[in-house]
């Protein structure tokens, strides 16, 4: 599997929610996810310990011309926010399925995406 966590699976992830273990494969985030992480405002130690090793050990896609483009793209196309604009296009220039549970990416044609099953609700990072 090759796949792109969206900033939800990360925080399912970090929660230990998710329902199945992930598959051997290749995982990356965007730029985007890995800023919306760092700047979470109530981080507690345990959790910026295990964010911290997180980002040393996935790949992280930069904002490079194809991202940007696929970028422009999706928003012009999808009308997306601006960040999941870009989350997407990094999964598509990656050749790469996105995990999100955001209802707006799951929707978007062309864009391989899979729902994260959980394991029960949560209230947040």
């Amino acid at each position: 599997m090759r796949a792109v966590f969206d900033t939800n699976a990360v925080i399912y992830l970090q929660k230990g929610l998710l329902r199945q273990p992930l598959l051997p494969g290749e995982y990356f985030i965007s730029v985007i996810t890995e800023l919306e992480l760092l700047t979470f405002h109530s981080l507690d130690a345990t959790q910026k310990t295990w964010l911290d090793t997180f980002l040393s050990d996935i790949g992280i896609i930069e904002l490079n011309a194809l991202v940007k483009e696929n970028t422009v793209r999706l928003r012009r196309e999808h009308r997306l926010r601006l960040p999941d604009a870009i989350i997407a296009a990094s999964a598509l220039s990656h050749d790469a399925t996105l995990l999100t549970n955001d209802q707006r990416l799951l929707n978007v044609q062309g864009l391989r995406s899979q729902a994260v099953e959980l394991t029960h609700v949560f209230g947040g990072f």
